[in-house]
């Protein structure tokens, strides 16, 4: 099972990849590991339209839901330049906020891996018996970094 659209480069598009989202995962089952899902793809798409395409409304992003082996996959690609993901370490950095949305998609998604020179990034989520020490380690990290993800 495999959904692919396209949507204008706006963050005013978020709530219908967030609805499309939702009722994928209704189909695949995931149950109560939607929300991890849910921050992490919302995430990667405001990444596109803010910094890979720049807020231009006349750019788009491709978005793919599918499944693969044991969960479900998430790939969003835009139409911007890239960037150098590897620059980006475990952690944003000190000083700022860059960085944290990739820290949150890296901590949330079982697997992320970017592509086409930072033009598309894919996270992978297993759902078919996620260990329930993993969940709880992935929200203590989360939650130790500034407290600003996931409230107690």
């Amino acid at each position: 099972m495999t959904e692919q659209f396209v949507i204008q480069s706006t963050t005013d598009s978020l709530p219908e990849v967030e609805e499309r989202l939702f009722h994928f995962c209704h189909e695949c089952h995931v149950g109560n590991y939607y929300s991890a899902v849910s921050v992490a793809t919302l995430q990667a798409v405001e990444n596109a339209v803010v910094h890979g395409n720049g807020s231009d409304p006349a750019k788009q992003v491709a978005l793919s839901f599918g499944t693969c082996r044991g969960g479900i996959f998430v790939e969003v690609c835009d139409q911007g330049v890239g960037f150098d993901f590897d620059r980006y370490g475990d952690l944003p950095t000190a000083d700022q906020s860059t960085g944290e949305g990739i820290f949150v998609m890296r901590q949330l998604a079982d697997r992320m891996t970017y592509s086409e020179g930072g033009r598309r990034v894919r996270l992978e989520f297993i759902v078919a018996g996620i260990d329930p020490a993993d969940a709880l380690e992935r929200i203590a990290v989360l939650r130790a970094h500034r407290g600003v993800f996931i409230a107690a």
